[in-house]
């Protein structure tokens, strides 16, 4: 099998020379076999083709290959000394390519500690969104606690239609359409400087939780509010940038969004990596904290409510001409937003095996070769919330990062305040 990247994994891929990786992980108390993990990962590899694939960059377009020779998924073994290693170990992690022909697009990290260890899942971010790697990451903790239990293998798409419905119309008036706006592209991108060149290596993350009692008020809050905890986060957010960065702040977030619900071949546990955007602005109309975060939820609703995914995957592809200037307008241009927010939201994956027990999930980090890397990954697990906040030094000072982050936890501690006193 050989299949071109699709566009939005285009843009993930970036080229063959930048590395563009997810890292995934979870602290384990208990013990996991070594024989157990790896045959996990030979049966999750079987089912899954895209890690039996390699990323041809020899032509104008890479494509993925099916490569009937390709190793197993490679296990790096460390030392765990503290809770801040699989923090260290990501950054190491973001900046490895996977540019081997013998090796699978997938690693994994063991940090083993005398009583607890940390596994960690890397991909490229053009195989997996966060819907794939956490996936991986159940059916990883699955295998290792039932060795006999199996997957059952799905064919990966060839191509982008495929994903679309028998009766997708796909006329000469949409053919047309689609050349007419991918020349309108090209005329964009011509006029766009694509010469930044962004510091090197100088990505970070930051991570924290809100502990269980008040990730508990939150969702109460939210509820009572008729809101929901992602809109709050957004505006949290939003307002600290505000504050902080004042005029140069935008009072805008971006926020992907999993486009399963809309594509039906692409299931809840196949490898998948395009995720469209939905824009939101913070209504500065709106005079107190629950108000502004309703009427986002609702923005955001009506905006997905809004989304053509058929369209938009069938329209995309007549994009590939611009890709290189898309990405490289991306290392260039400081954005209009302030930040781009993930929400994971529950994490489902069982919390107590045989052997083993998963102590904490740690939100997903990223470093991404943006100009503008601003990125907030949050997922709830065992009733916590947790939080990777991502940029670069040459475009959000690390330091500043804290502030924002400090400021953001402080208006939701303030805002859920009363309903803890109640």
């Amino acid at each position: 099998m050989k299949r071109r990247l699709i566009l939005g994994e285009r843009i993930m891929h970036v080229d063959a020379k930048t590395p563009l990786n997810c890292v995934f992980g979870a602290k384990i108390t208990g013990k996991i076999g070594e024989e157990d993990l790896h045959q996990a990962l030979y049966k999750i590899q079987q089912k899954h083709p895209l890690l039996r694939m390699n990323i041809d960059n020899s032509g104008k377009e890479p494509y993925f290959v099916l490569n009937e020779n390709i190793g197993k998924i490679p296990v790096r073994v460390s030392v765990r000394s503290s809770d801040q290693d699989w923090l260290q170990q990501s950054k190491v992690e973001w900046y490895k390519l996977f540019n081997s022909i013998n090796e699978p697009l997938a690693r994994v990290v063991w940090l083993q500690g005398e009583t607890e260890s940390d596994l960690l899942l890397v991909l490229p971010h053009c195989i997996c969104d966060g819907t794939t790697i956490l996936n991986l990451m159940r059916e990883l903790m699955t295998l290792i606690d039932n060795p006999e239990q199996d997957l059952v293998p799905y064919q990966s798409f060839t191509s982008v239609k495929e994903l679309l419905p028998d009766d997708f119309n796909t006329s000469k008036t949409s053919h047309f359409k689609g050349k007419i706006f991918a020349a309108l592209g090209r005329l964009f991108f011509f006029f766009k400087s694509t010469s930044y060149n962004n510091s090197d290596r100088l990505n970070y993350a930051i991570s924290w939780k809100i502990n269980a009692s008040d990730t508990q008020n939150l969702l109460l809050k939210c509820k009572a509010e008729k809101t929901s905890v992602h809109a709050a986060i957004c505006v949290a957010f939003m307002e600290a940038f505000k504050q902080l960065q004042q005029d140069k702040a935008h009072g805008k977030v971006i926020c992907p969004v999993d486009i399963r619900r809309f594509v039906a071949p692409i299931k809840e546990d196949t490898m998948f990596a395009f995720a469209p955007i939905v824009e939101l602005k913070l209504d500065q109309q709106e005079n107190t904290f629950w108000t502004k975060a309703r009427k986002l939820k609702n923005d955001l609703e009506a905006k997905i409510a809004e989304m053509k995914v058929h369209d938009l995957l069938n329209m995309s592809e007549y994009f590939h001409s611009s890709v290189n200037k898309m990405i490289g307008f991306l290392k260039t241009t400081k954005g209009t937003h302030d930040i781009t927010l993930s929400n994971m939201g529950l994490i489902n994956i069982t919390k107590n095996y045989k052997n083993f027990s998963i102590a904490t999930i740690y939100s997903p980090t990223v470093a991404f070769p943006w100009r503008n890397a601003n990125t907030l990954v949050l997922s709830t697990f065992n009733g916590e919330m947790d939080f990777s906040f991502m940029s670069n030094e040459s475009f959000l000072r690390e330091f500043d990062a804290w502030q924002v982050k400090d400021q953001a936890m402080k208006m939701i501690s303030e805002n859920i305040k009363e309903l803890a006193n109640v």
